[in-house]
């Protein structure tokens, strides 16, 4: 009886080591399984900020909408609190595909991200900051993950916190959130600098299991994404950051009043990053020796996100603020330095829209990514005033020159298509093979781009639009600022 009930004991601990071993397993198979793909996983679509999605529809139906809510956030001691409805810039809604199923990642004004249906704009989960989310996230598929938690992780920054200061001892406004489950997977508390903000509204590139990211305290910040290297620091489960840099100069403090704000995203240029800070600079971070070894001076507060394009350039687009001349668009080639680098310049109006004076507040965008082999490459921008531009950004206009910024040098200009005024806006127009999608506080515009590069517009829509929206597969995804997301097409 003894010898039957040891070999029954023996019997039970190797079947429940089989059965751990095949569960194990059948875990592994399951993450393995799934079918992951990322389309729209940063602002802009990709390393390079110029895939803005597939196919455009050819009207804009309401195919579903989905009411992002409102939240109060704080602007400051002497100007109190606002309450703000759906979302705004840059609030480009992220697009993956899990197996058969699209899902889109939107942060809004009600202080959550969320994870939405993509096919009838159904909430699948919500995670709550501490106050409202602006800018656009940045998914990182993590292929060394351990677990599914861990797998699929969203990087997303907000504003300081509701009812915090800039003197506030703590404001963790950057977090890695899970895309499984919408759980926190740890936080990024920003210390304060000489920039009066410490909100994170950029998007970061991940690069080789290492983060980049500007903050809008005025710093380059690199750090390990990974939630298992992740440390206890003054409570909370934090990154460890790997290097910083300074992204504005001692002389940059008076002369902008503390406005050093990093709100747009980097690029990545073959082994170089590029980035616009709002102390009037256009960097360029060289990844290998770890170094900021290019640098163009305007002088102006700049807040859109450098553009590559297929010919190895960027374009940065500028603000009115801070300088004497005329904000609009450089063309840089940044093999060169200084004056050198400058390709061309296209000048826009100014403007008394809002706290703006002129400019451009979004960014660039270029039809490179659908068409590398065409003669023509595109490059569409609106400036805050409302004039949307569509010019050739290879090919320049031998009978005009155009005063910089500064009014000191003068550069060539690109051959311009066309214009259209579609009121003020401070979002990204987007090129999708030979439409033209473009919002703004009057609403959002379909155009046809004809075989001689003139705008044809086919559809709008009237809603107040801050955010870029991403299209796929004949549909349009954007917030508005009156508290919902919207799908239009066909």
């Amino acid at each position: 009886m003894q010898i039957n009930l040891f070999y029954l004991r023996i019997s039970f601990k190797i079947h429940k080591i089989i059965g751990l071993t095949f569960l194990f397993f059948s875990v592994c198979l399951c993450i393995k399984s799934q079918q992951v793909e990322l389309i729209n996983p940063t602002f802009l679509g990709n390393e390079q900020r110029n895939y803005y999605g597939n196919n455009a529809p050819d009207s804009l139906n309401i195919i579903w909408k989905h009411y992002l809510g409102k939240g109060k956030t704080t602007i400051s001691r002497n100007l109190g609190e606002r309450l703000w409805a759906g979302a705004g810039w840059t609030g480009q809604p992220l697009l993956y595909k899990e197996d058969d199923s699209l899902y889109l990642i939107q942060g809004a004004y009600d202080h959550h991200l969320k994870k939405i249906n993509a096919r009838d704009g159904k909430l699948i989960w919500q995670y709550k900051f501490d106050d409202v989310v602006k800018g656009t996230g940045t998914i990182w598929h993590n292929k060394k993950a351990k677990s599914k938690k861990h797998r699929l992780i969203i990087f997303q920054g907000s504003r300081l916190g509701y009812g915090k200061y800039l003197d506030t001892k703590h404001v963790p406004s950057y977090r890695a959130i899970s895309l499984y489950d919408g759980s926190e997977l740890w936080r990024l508390d920003v210390r304060m600098t000489d920039s009066y903000s410490r909100d994170v509204d950029g998007s970061c590139l991940v690069i080789n299991d290492t983060l980049y990211i500007g903050l809008e305290n005025g710093m380059l910040t690199i750090m390990d994404p990974d939630p298992n290297h992740a440390i206890s620091k003054d409570e909370m489960l934090q990154p460890p950051i790997i290097k910083e840099h300074q992204l504005y100069t001692k002389s940059d403090i008076s002369a902008h009043r503390k406005n050093l704000v990093t709100e747009s995203s980097p690029s990545k240029l073959n082994n170089h990053l590029y980035i616009a800070s709002g102390s009037g600079h256009v960097y360029g971070y060289d990844m290998l020796n770890d170094t900021l070894d290019w640098e163009f001076f305007v002088g102006s507060d700049i807040d859109g996100s450098a553009i590559v394009t297929s010919d190895s350039c960027i374009i940065a687009t500028i603000e009115k603020q801070y300088i004497i001349g005329k904000g609009g668009v450089f063309k840089f080639n940044p093999q060169f330095k200084n004056n050198e680098s400058v390709i061309w310049y296209f000048p826009v109006e100014d403007s008394e829209t809002g706290s703006w004076e002129g400019g451009i507040i979004g960014s660039a965008s270029i039809s490179d990514y659908h068409q590398k082999k065409a003669k023509t490459k595109l490059a569409a921008f609106v400036s805050i005033k409302g004039n949307l531009y569509l010019v050739d950004h290879q090919k320049i206009n031998k009978n005009i020159t155009n005063l910089g910024p500064n009014q000191k040098f003068k550069y060539p200009s690109p051959i311009l298509y066309d214009k259209k005024f579609i009121g003020p806006s401070i979002s990204t127009p987007l090129i999708i093979k030979d439409k033209l999608v473009v919002a703004g506080y009057h609403g959002l515009k379909l155009y046809k781009i004809g075989t001689d590069f003139s705008l044809t517009l086919l559809d709008s829509f009237e809603a107040e639009f801050e955010a870029t929206p991403f299209v796929y597969n004949d549909r349009i995804y954007i917030a508005s600022r009156n508290g919902y997301l919207y799908c239009f097409g066909n």
